[in-house]
């Protein structure tokens, strides 16, 4: 009976550190790789050529271990880094973070000249060297005021022009960087100073304020005075046409009375040229002698002899006078003609 209790026992204890060696080889050598992450092999401290993707993955257990390299966008932060300025003043970056990602296709190249904790050789000690060699060309003034918006472009300018030789396949996103620590009283005196360039700022503003309601109020008057010369040239203009039209209508009139002189001048002097004709054709020779002997057939006085009277006074003298007169000049005008 103890014989047979023995040997159930030793079955069962067999048994049992089987399944235990079987959960051990199983619970050591089954693992997971997250997402975003690449497995990494060492076997006795060497890097294995393998490299595992996001998922459930077995392994040898106790000769081989693994390590996850995040081949995603991350973030690393850099604490409490010390910097002398070119003053010899000490100040600390409290956080600087490195926004970065590791190329899946550099993973074992990396980890095989850096480890996997190559961030540590890559970032962290570069970012120290980097922004100590910054700091000892500035002075606290630069450094904490002037240029220091300029200090994470300068970080990951340096940083990655550094990677691009050391280790290709590592980007550098980004570079965040937090106002520096300074001592107390130099802070203190710095505030003071911020105080008054704001008081300074504000005075400023305001007189742009003032140098911009008197800007106005020129423009405005500059406005005004140009509306009313605008004003005072329209009505001139106006003036001037009224005037214009006046002349154009005294211009019209002229015109229009000389016409009618014109006309009339015309018309007497056709009147004056028809009369010429008819006594032309009037005036006749023998018609001359006709009138010739009527005048002398109409004088009541007849004088004969060698002593004839050169004057002659009385109505009917001075009437045949008047008509010879008129005879002899029409006939010298029919003459001429």
């Amino acid at each position: 009976m103890p014989l047979i209790s023995y040997n159930a026992l030793f079955e069962h204890a067999i048994i049992g550190s089987v399944l235990t060696t079987i959960f051990l080889i199983f619970n050591y050598s089954l693992h997971k790789i997250e997402e975003g992450h690449v497995g990494i092999y060492f076997r006795g401290g060497a890097l294995l050529p393998s490299m595992t993707h996001p998922g459930y993955h077995m392994m040898i257990p106790i000769i081989t271990s693994y390590k996850s390299v995040q081949v995603t966008l991350q973030t690393d932060e850099v604490t409490n880094v010390p910097c002398g300025t070119s003053g010899g003043v000490m100040i600390y970056f409290d956080r600087i973070e490195v926004v970065n990602y590791l190329n899946i296709n550099s993973v074992m190249d990396i980890v095989r000249n850096y480890t996997a904790d190559y961030d540590k050789t890559l970032i962290f000690n570069k970012v120290h060297h980097e922004l100590n060699q910054f700091c000892s060309i500035h002075n606290l003034h630069e450094v904490y005021i002037n240029l220091f918006d300029q200090i994470d472009e300068n970080l990951k300018q340096a940083l990655q022009r550094d990677l691009l030789e050391m280790a290709p396949g590592l980007i550098i996103q980004a570079v965040r960087v937090t106002k520096p620590k300074i001592p107390e009283p130099i802070r203190k005196n710095y505030e003071l100073m911020e105080g008054e360039k704001t008081k300074l700022l504000i005075s400023i503003e305001h007189q742009k304020v003032v140098e911009k309601d008197a800007e106005t109020d020129r423009k405005r008057a500059l406005i005004e005075a140009e509306k009313e010369a605008q004003v005072a040239k329209i009505q001139f203009e106006q003036k001037i046409m009224e005037k214009e039209s006046l002349q154009h209508i005294s211009q019209i009139e002229d015109e229009m009375h000389l016409a009618r002189e014109k006309a009339q001048a015309d018309a007497e002097f056709y009147k004056m040229k028809q009369q010429a004709e008819v006594n032309k054709l009037l005036f006749t020779k023998e018609y001359i002698e006709l009138k010739k002997y009527s005048s002398l057939a109409s004088n009541t006085k007849v004088y004969f002899g060698t002593d004839i009277p050169q004057t002659f006074i009385g109505d009917i003298c001075h009437k045949s006078t008047l008509k010879d007169e008129v005879l002899h000049n029409n006939i010298q005008n029919i003459s001429e003609e």
